[in-house]
């Protein structure tokens, strides 16, 4: 075991961000001459782990206290109660959790994962570590100190060989890929880079529909201030089926004119073509890239030009940079001293990795094109509640999107790379593509026609519950019964038409907050103690499910506080009672959300 020095770096991530760490982990290891594989969670052979002698795990917490879709089927292997104690007894571990203590269950995952490894028989090498987002610095504040601890356990356990010594952070390591660009004169392959392959069975994210945009409608009026569109797609002949409470993910791409700046910024020629080779025999090329592929495709579909750029980014920059004063910066960025400097420069205002490499020109222009992937991530896909039922709009599904727009300290306005891009698509100026897979919802609806539902959305988080209100109705299920709110009736009442037609006829019953339309503002919470009386029936004596959707700041626990106030004051609970029984209505899923940040 010794003389094969292997050490395996699994990563669950949702943003990103753990990912990115995994991989700061997998490049220290190189500098310490250990072979070294840094792979997703869901993407290793779990049946392999038992033989694995050292294993970091960094993973993120999602939701609420939920694990990353990447490291989903892993989650539920790990917890098998046909595992024996001893299964991972000779593993040697270390746990990284990447959290933000603004959420009720920080590092949840972390936390519970390092616990079963040690069911398991498995043995740490250091206790769990817990980065936190809301920290001055960041989950660098814990990640930083908790490296430096690891890599001294690992070097006792694997001691450099003689005369190999650790390499410096002054050197450089080879890219992942090597780029070979193909003659100007060879021949483009017929229309290989536009023709989806035949769908092998369900559309996913190695192979999406590309689904063609029916409508793009604004819901909200000219003169308010957020644009949300209500956009419809034909999934006819895609083989997508969904159910209310699921998800579609899409994948976006950056706009020309950025696309164009970039190549600019770079010198790099949009229509050249190339292929991908491995540096490391055996690394698998990225999946989403076809072979070849143009510089052009490469910028659009795949590069993250957009993001706000990390640690890691500033450091691969700083290693290129033939300009002093520009790898001075650079280098400051990338240091544990600096984060707060970069936080103020980079976090705080969202500063795109664009506009990042404007304001380094020297440094930008001296980027190998071989270090693009190691630089710049991914465009990650995006979810959106699906905001319709099949059997309402039969071949079709809508959803919402609210178009991310704000400002910062800098003059230009930030937006949000999918929303804008989906709000820029106008279907009437040709065949207008979306790339899209549906993924399985946390919301599961009542499968007893008799069980009342209570919806409770405000803003976009009604998508959800206008795909299940569809459903029942379709089904002809009354006990529907939704609060929505918003700013302001005439301005951003999503839907208003669609829902008092459902109240007339008897399907519905609405509670609106509208939270601008008078002195003091009203919110779902509100509306929720003001009808206490019949919440509690519907809960005591029908049974009825609860429901929650939408932003996770303040809005979830107002809304858990408003329904325990209703079990105190109409079910006669004492405070303590009413936490109990909120909490059994969770564990029996009787009370469900899905809230976004």
């Amino acid at each position: 075991m010794m003389a094969e020095k292997g050490l395996l770096v699994l990563f669950g991530s949702q943003t990103g961000t753990a990912q990115d760490t995994a991989e700061r982990v997998g490049r220290e290891a190189q500098r310490r001459h250990l072979r070294c594989r840094v792979q997703a969670l869901d993407s290793c052979d779990l049946a392999n782990l038992i033989h694995e002698p050292l294993v970091v795990f960094v993973c993120a917490t999602t939701g609420q206290g939920d694990p990353p879709d990447n490291m989903k089927m892993f989650w539920r292997f790990l917890f098998r109660k046909s595992l024996p104690g001893s299964a991972l007894c000779q593993l040697d571990y270390a746990v990284l959790g990447l959290g933000d203590s603004s959420y009720p269950k920080f590092n949840f995952i972390a936390k519970k994962l390092h616990k079963r490894l040690l069911q398991l028989g498995a043995n740490p090498l250091l206790p769990v570590a817990l980065g936190d987002d809301q920290h001055d610095l960041g989950p660098d504040a814990v990640v930083d100190p908790w490296l430096v601890a690891l890599w001294e356990k690992i070097l006792a356990l694997y001691p450099l060989p003689p005369g190999l010594e650790i390499i410096s952070p002054d050197v450089r390591l080879p890219p992942k890929y090597t780029l070979h660009y193909l003659p100007e004169d060879c021949p483009e392959p017929e229309g290989a880079l536009l023709q989806p392959a035949p769908p092998r069975g369900a559309p996913c994210e190695l192979q999406p529909f590309p689904a063609p945009v029916v409508s793009n409608q604004r819901l909200t009026a000219p003169t308010h201030f957020q644009d949300v569109r209500l956009i419809e797609f034909d999934i006819a002949g895609s083989g997508i089926t969904f159910s209310a409470g699921d998800v579609v993910m899409i994948q976006p791409q950056n706009c020309p004119e950025e696309v164009q700046q970039f190549c600019q910024l770079l010198r790099l020629e949009p229509h050249r073509r190339f292929v991908l080779q491995p540096t490391e025999p055996g690394t698998p090329l990225p999946p989403l890239l076809p072979q070849p592929c143009s510089i052009q495709y490469l910028v659009t579909h795949y590069l993250d030009i957009s993001c706000v750029p990390r640690r890691s980014f500033f450091e691969l920059l700083a290693s290129f940079s033939t300009n002093e004063l520009e790898r001075e910066k650079l280098q400051e960025f990338s240091s544990a001293q600096g984060q707060e400097e970069l936080y103020s420069y980079c976090n705080r205002p969202r500063r795109t990795t664009l506009e990042v490499l404007w304001d380094f020109p020297h440094s930008t222009c001296a980027i190998p094109a071989d270090y693009l992937l190691d630089l710049i991530p991914r465009i990650r896909p995006r979810a959106f509640s699906i905001a319709s039922s099949l059997l309402a709009h039969p071949e079709r599904m809508q959803i919402l999107v609210a178009v991310v727009r704000y400002k910062t300290r800098l003059s230009k306005p930030r937006r949000g790379l999918c929303s804008t891009w989906l709000a820029s698509l106008n279907p009437e100026q040709g065949d207008v593509r979306v790339p899209l897979w549906v993924k399985k919802g946390g919301m599961k609806f009542p499968a007893d026609p008799g069980t009342p539902v209570i919806m409770i959305g405000p803003g976009t988080g009604v998508a959800p519950f206008r795909a299940a209100i569809q459903e029942r109705v379709a089904l002809g299920r009354r006990g529907n019964c939704l609060f929505f709110g918003c700013r302001h009736q005439s301005k951003d009442f999503y839907c208003q038409a669609e829902w008092e037609e459902l109240v007339t006829k008897g399907f519905l019953t609405l509670f609106t907050a509208f939270s601008r339309d008078q002195e003091e503002k009203v919110y779902v919470q509100h509306r929720i103690r003001e009808n206490g009386k019949l919440l509690w029936e519907l809960l005591s004596t029908e049974n009825a499910h609860i429901y929650l959707a939408g932003n996770a700041k303040q809005m979830p626990a107002a809304v858990a506080e408003a329904l325990q106030s209703v079990l105190q004051q109409e079910g006669g609970l004492s405070p303590l009672e009413a936490e109990e029984h909120f909490t059994a209505l969770e564990r029996s899923r009787r009370f469900q959300s899905e809230t976004w940040s």
